[in-house]
């Protein structure tokens, strides 16, 4: 049964706005989309890290860790694919986002076993 409606036939609700993403997205150039996601990664991370203005509020220190270390993930795989222009100051903030977890953690990691830092190299605190 062939998936495309006949000419005619009602449009399923939604289907002309997935359509519409789908054209906006092949527009967007690769390391924009790498990027975006990191930042999101990042913005997620300093939440979950307590470092918002609600502070301890959404502190989750089980899920940081989880976006730290993606956001190393990402970042290792994206090196060759990203300019330094893009990459310095992502590389920059996934540190801060290392160390703040460092300090936060009651009982720290050892170096090199923290948060992304099996793509990072250990990341030591003060």
């Amino acid at each position: 049964m062939s998936e495309t409606p006949s000419p005619g036939a009602p449009e399923t609700p939604g289907a002309a706005g997935f359509d519409d993403m789908t054209r906006d997205i092949a527009e967007v150039p690769a390391v924009e989309v790498i990027v975006t996601v990191a930042v999101n990664l990042m913005s997620a991370a300093a939440v979950k890290l307590g470092l918002t203005e609600e502070g301890d509020k959404y502190k989750d220190l089980d899920e940081a860790r989880k976006l730290v270390h993606a956001l190393a993930g990402l970042l290792d795989a994206s090196t060759t694919e990203i300019s330094s222009f893009h990459a310095a100051p992502l590389r920059d903030g996934l540190k801060s986002l290392q160390l703040a977890f460092r300090e936060a953690s009651i009982v720290p990691d050892e170096p090199g076993q923290g948060p992304g830092e099996k793509y990072t190299g250990a990341v030591y605190g003060k």
